[in-house]
């Protein structure tokens, strides 16, 4: 397989070209024949134009790449070497939604061959690869498992925003189901990752390796999260508490903050369910999952409260949220936890909430969920949160924030930013 690839005697493609799927497939394209699969059309067309629909790459990466967008099947056929890189989501239960998945794989079910290869880059529970994809390959495509067809899983390490720690330059985990496909599998990613391979035993092994990524910085955020809600009720700000401790050298610099995406905040789910499933009722990593899920709330919650000490009555109130992407320097606004902060502040009874954010498409934001965003600021108001440090904020003076700012405002810094900067506001962080 990998010899026919290097040789472009045969194709590789990616389905799912988002966050993840493009760069991989961008990457292969320089030094083999690719197919970049995605099921909407108007996507594919922005791509074949060197534009990424998530915004995260220049037009530039587009360059001397081998690669043919496409959406149809038909084309999909002439690939031997499938990679798959979509979503794997929650439900509104915080179960596992494997539909983006499921319904990648039975595409390539579709148009599998004798001799071809199915690799997975989506996170998944150990185990969801060989039990609940590589079924649904056998019963499309009529083949059998390690007989006519071989699989592997290589979780991806994309971290969107990140212009440091990109593709090439983080250490990729592979693994095969059998000794031959796990060398061969490695070999083609060794083709484009810098920073080498880590070969891992099994699939299982390297399912399972990713999903304790997440679900470790999801409980060490918890533990700063829990540190925070406790330091507030005595009065010490929280980022001094960590800045003291981290003079300690083997102390973890984590810092508190909102969990959103589609990483940190859903992987743990995925675990939580698996081990459900085997009769044990992980505590740790479900506490975790209810500090970093309730955080939005407690933010609307401690504003609500700091703007009835200002002596205004939050019905009247009017409050500025900069930010509603899941991180910084990003456009993407899946699982953002800032929208907790908005409804929570409603439920108050707030309603003159403006939203701003350098990043977030407003038309994403008004289909996602159900609100108008502001194109900027607008006269005076009663709170200001700063719930998202893109660049472009940090970048701002007190002098800025003072020309929005009614008397007595309250200044809620998420993420600590401003502790130094911030003169004459009622000022509070997590």
């Amino acid at each position: 397989m990998y010899q026919d690839l290097v040789a472009k005697k045969n194709k590789l493609a990616v389905i799912g070209l988002g966050y993840v799927g493009l760069p991989i497939a961008l990457e292969f394209a320089r030094k083999l024949s690719v197919i970049g699969f995605d099921i909407k059309p108007e996507r594919v067309e922005l791509m074949k134009k060197g534009i990424d629909p998530s915004r995260e790459l220049e037009s530039n990466a587009f360059d001397g790449c081998d690669i043919k967008f496409t959406a149809s099947l038909d084309e999909l056929r002439e690939a031997t070497f499938f990679v798959v890189a979509v979503p794997t989501p929650i439900d509104e239960h915080n179960l596992p939604d494997l539909t983006p998945l499921l319904a990648a794989t039975r595409t390539v079910g579709k148009v599998l061959k004798k001799g071809d290869y199915v690799v997975y880059e989506s996170t998944v529970y150990p185990g969801c690869t060989e039990e609940d994809c590589v079924p649904l390959l056998e019963e499309l495509s009529g083949l059998k498992y390690l007989t006519d067809f071989k699989v592997g899983f290589s979780p991806e390490r994309i971290n969107p925003g990140d212009k440091e720690h990109t593709l090439t330059s983080i250490k990729k985990i592979t693994s095969g189901c059998d000794p031959e496909s796990a060398e061969e599998i490695a070999k083609t990613y060794e083709l484009i990752i810098r920073a080498g391979i880590h070969r891992a035993s099994s699939i299982k092994v390297a399912e399972a390796a990713k999903i304790i990524e997440n679900t470790q910085r999801d409980i060490n955020i918890a533990f700063m999260n829990e540190l925070s809600i406790i330091f507030n009720r005595m009065g010490i700000n929280t980022f001094e508490v960590l800045e003291a401790a981290g003079t300690k050298w083997n102390f973890l610099k984590f810092f508190p903050g909102l969990v959103g995406g589609h990483c940190i905040g859903v992987d743990p789910y995925y675990l939580v369910y698996k081990a459900k499933e085997l009769g044990y009722h992980p505590q740790i990593i479900s506490a975790g999952r209810f500090i970093n899920d309730s955080m939005g709330g407690y933010v609307a919650k401690q504003t609500v409260k700091k703007i009835i000490a200002a002596d205004k009555n939050p019905k009247d109130a009017r409050v500025l949220i900069m930010g509603v992407t899941f991180k910084e320097n990003v456009s993407d606004i899946r699982n953002s936890k800032v929208v907790d902060i908005f409804r929570e502040l409603q439920s108050f009874g707030i309603d003159k909430i403006d939203v701003v954010d350098a990043f977030a498409d407003a038309h994403e934001v008004k289909e996602e969920y159900g609100f108008d965003m502001a194109t900027e600021p607008t006269g005076l108001y009663d709170a200001i949160i700063v719930a998202v440090s893109h660049d472009q904020y940090v970048a701002l003076t007190d002098a800025w924030f003072n020309t929005y700012a009614s008397k007595g405002c309250v200044f809620v810094d998420v993420k600590g930013i401003f502790r130094h900067k911030i003169k004459g506001f009622n000022y509070w962080s997590l």
